[in-house]
């Protein structure tokens, strides 16, 4: 497992602020958000990043039946705080087999949720049809939010995007047939106002896609 920040665009070294500049830097991308090192899920993980979070920490909640919390990772440092964030859950995939759900809040341009989603970056909006009616919908902090399906990913998930207290909000699934799952409205709260609630959360097995 990881144990040096990344960068949040495409997974390599970051370099940290000293002389020369006053940011994280990635030879690629220039001044980043770093990714932090991806530590198992528990309550404890959860509570360290809703802590530093500029961003909502968005959690299916209620989460689907037999599903379970699988990590959680935020892009940030001590300074600036968390300007993204990536969830992870994972449990019976609507057709069989198991799925997987990754919801990510970031500000513009951070980039973490393309990477996640496996496009060009920084943000959806190239890939976003918005000029059709939004695929899905979910319920954002008690707030009707369309998404609409992003194109040009990988075949072997589904991806939708779209804004949530005025940042993007992504979702992205695995494998595609568990995209079906966005069509039941999910109810997704930001674990920065769940409170006592957070003791609640049941756990699994740390999830491989964090760490993609």
């Amino acid at each position: 497992m990881r144990g040096e920040p990344s960068c949040p665009k495409c997974g390599g070294r970051v370099r940290a602020p000293g002389l020369f500049s006053d940011t994280w830097q990635c030879d690629v991308h220039g001044s980043v958000h770093p990714l932090q090192p991806v530590i198992p899920p528990s309550v404890e993980a959860v509570s360290v990043v809703v802590a530093r979070a500029k961003v909502p920490v968005w959690m299916p909640w209620p989460l689907p039946v037999g599903w379970l919390f699988t990590g959680v990772a935020y892009a940030g440092d001590d300074r600036s705080g968390g300007r993204a964030t990536a969830v992870a859950c994972s449990g019976p995939g609507p057709l069989g087999g198991v799925g997987e759900l990754l919801l990510v809040a970031e500000e513009l341009g951070v980039g973490l949720g393309a990477r996640f989603a496996g496009i060009d970056g920084p943000d959806p909006g190239p890939h976003m049809v918005v000029d059709k009616p939004p695929q899905a919908k979910v319920l954002a902090a008690g707030r009707p939010t369309p998404l609409w399906h992003v194109t040009d990913a990988p075949e072997d998930r589904a991806v939708f995007a779209g804004e949530a207290r005025g940042l993007w909000l992504w979702a992205i699934v695995w494998p595609e047939s568990t995209g079906l799952l966005m069509y039941d409205e999910l109810i997704l709260t930001d674990l920065r106002d769940a409170g006592a609630e957070l003791d609640l959360l049941p756990c699994g097995a740390l999830s491989p896609r964090l760490l993609a």
